[in-house]
């Protein structure tokens, strides 16, 4: 390892954040509320599909006409 190498590294190892920065939650796509949210559209879907299927005495796809 040459000398000029061996100085880059050195500062490397000097110059890493010690405190991780606070970073803003992304207004779209993958984040915390959004993958939430989907979780409880999908719980209610799944209800309602039961529900359906309950009150109607037909299966999901019959119920469309699509069986």
């Amino acid at each position: 390892m040459s000398e000029q190498e061996n100085a880059v590294t050195t500062t490397e190892a000097k110059t890493q954040p010690t405190v991780t920065p606070s970073l803003e939650e992304p207004k779209f796509g993958f984040n915390e509320y959004a993958e939430r949210l989907n979780g409880r559209a999908a719980m209610i879907g799944f209800v309602l599909t039961l529900a359906i299927e309950y009150f109607t005495g037909q299966g999901l796809l019959s119920w469309l006409g699509l069986q």
